[in-house]
C-alpha cells in the first residue's frame, strides 16, 4: 500500500545515461526517490538492497539481458516492473511479460505516457477492495468464496484452497505462501471477487491500469498482456485450463471463478 507518508522508492536499470536521467526526472515528479544501475547484475542487487515498489528495466543491457534480469528479480521481489525496449515486435512484449514484467513500454517513449502508467500503478496499490462484490445475499446464493471476519481469518478471501488478503496483499495455496506479481495478484483478486460472474478481458485490462471506474482505450496488446499474466498465474497455481480449479475460461467472453 502507498500513502502520503510512505517513502516511494524506484530502481532504474538502464545503461543509457540520458534515458536513465529522463526516467529519474519523470519518477521524481511522481514522488519517487530513484536509484540507478547500468548493468543487469547491478540492477538485481539494487532491487535487493532498496526493495523498490517500482523498477524500470531496459531489455538491452550489458552482460545479462533484461529478460533474465526480470526472471531473477522475480525470485525474490514483487516490485512492479515496467520493461523498456526499442523492440516493437509482439514476441518481445510477450517474452517480457512472461519473464515477470508487469508492463511494457517501447522506446522512444513520451514522458507523459510513462507518468500515466506509473500513476495507474499507484492507484492500483492505493485501492483497498471492500470484499467480494454483491453483498451477503449473493455470497449466500453463490456459495463460492469464503470471507473471514474474525480472528486470524479476518480479511481473507478463500476458494478451493487459495486464500488472498487484499489489504496485506498476501496469497496462500493449500496453506503455503505463493508469490504472485502485482499484476497476477490483481487479476486473481478481481476474478475471486466476482465469484461466478464473468469478467471480460477488457475489464481486466482496466483493473490492471487502475482505471476500472473511468474506462479508456484498450488495444489488442493490452488484451494479450492479460492472457500472458493469466497463463503465468495458472502455472504458479497449478491450474490447468482443461480442468480449472480457480480460473475458468468462458470462450469469447472472458473469465470467471471455477466451481
Amino acid at each position: 500500500m502507498v500513502d502520503g507518508d510512505e517513502r516511494r522508492v524506484a530502481v532504474i536499470i538502464e545503461d543509457d545515461a540520458d534515458i536513465g536521467n529522463l526516467l529519474a526526472a519523470v519518477l521524481a515528479e511522481a514522488g519517487f526517490e530513484s536509484f540507478q544501475a547500468t548493468t543487469g547484475v547491478e540492477g538485481i542487487e539494487a532491487v535487493r538492497e532498496h526493495q523498490p515498489i517500482l523498477t524500470t528495466l531496459d531489455i538491452s543491457l550489458p552482460g545479462i539481458d533484461g529478460f533474465e534480469v526480470a526472471r531473477r528479480i522475480r525470485e525474490f521481489s514483487t516490485t512492479y516492473v515496467i520493461m523498456l525496449s526499442a523492440r516493437t515486435d509482439e514476441i518481445d512484449t510477450l517474452m517480457g511479460l512472461d519473464a515477470g514484467a508487469d508492463d511494457y513500454v517501447t522506446k522512444p517513449f513520451r514522458p507523459r505516457e510513462l507518468r500515466a502508467r506509473v500513476e495507474a500503478m499507484l492507484r492500483r496499490m492505493r485501492r483497498v477492495p471492500g470484499g467480494p462484490l454483491g453483498g451477503e445475499a449473493d455470497a449466500e446464493a453463490d456459495g463460492e468464496v469464503a470471507t473471514g471476519t474474525t480472528g486470524e481469518d479476518s480479511g481473507w478471501l478463500s476458494h478451493n484452497g487459495l486464500r488472498m488478503h487484499p489489504q496485506m496483499r498476501l496469497s496462500e495455496l493449500d496453506g503455503e505462501p505463493v508469490e504472485l506479481t502485482r499484476s497476477e495478484f490483481d487479476l486473481m483478486l478481481a476474478i475471486l471477487e466476482r465469484r461466478r460472474r464473468v469478467i471480460t478481458k477488457n475489464e481486466l485490462v482496466l483493473e490492471l491500469r487502475g482505471d476500472s471506474g473511468t474506462g479508456g482505450y484498450i488495444s489488442d496488446n493490452d488484451r494479450r498482456a492479460v492472457e500472458v499474466h493469466l497463463a503465468n498465474l495458472r502455472r504458479k497455481l497449478g491450474d490447468p485450463v482443461g480442468k480449472p480449479r480457480f480460473v475458468q475460461t468462458v470462450r469469447g467472453v472472458g473469465y470467471r471463478l471455477a466451481p
